[in-house]
């Protein structure tokens, strides 16, 4: 199962999304992550992505969710763990790189229609203050088939 990390820049009604510009999820718009290396901490494969991907280094973030995913990616069946987090400070300005474009979005009317399939069933969830752990299960052509979500104590 492919580790990996989502983090998502938080500051009064408003968050931090990123459109993707090339590779996995390219024209969506998502919080900014990606693989855990094999030697790498949760923590720092998030940190390291962050600086990369939008130029910040996260200062203040706590773990809001754990997703799994069962999907197709290129025709192949992968499982991929999403360590799903909230940061609500950090060190830098959010800056636009050869991979991610940054832009803050009022939380009340997010991009549903340019993201991931998933994100509205627990986008919002984690937004309100919730922690999570989910599942999704996705055909080939990447539509949901089967999903669970309940709502945890702070041990995610």
């Amino acid at each position: 199962m492919q580790e990996t990390t989502l983090l998502f820049l938080k500051h009064d009604n408003r968050v931090l999304l990123a459109m993707k510009k090339r590779g996995f999820g390219e024209g969506r718009w998502n919080g900014v992550g990606g693989k855990v290396a094999p030697s790498e901490s949760i923590e720092g494969a998030l940190i390291r992505e962050a600086q990369e991907e939008i130029d910040i280094t996260p200062t203040d973030y706590c773990k809001v969710a754990d997703i799994t995913f069962d999907q197709y990616f290129k025709g192949k069946h992968a499982l991929m763990h999403v360590n799903v987090f909230i940061a609500t400070a950090w060190s830098g300005e959010p800056t636009e790189s050869e991979e991610m474009k940054p832009q803050w979005f009022s939380i009340s009317s997010l991009p549903f229609d340019t993201m991931w399939q998933d994100d509205p069933y627990w986008l919002p969830l984690v937004l309100e203050g919730k922690k999570i752990q989910a599942s999704f299960i996705m055909d080939k052509e990447g539509t949901i088939t089967e999903y669970t979500i309940q709502e945890v104590a702070d041990h995610v």
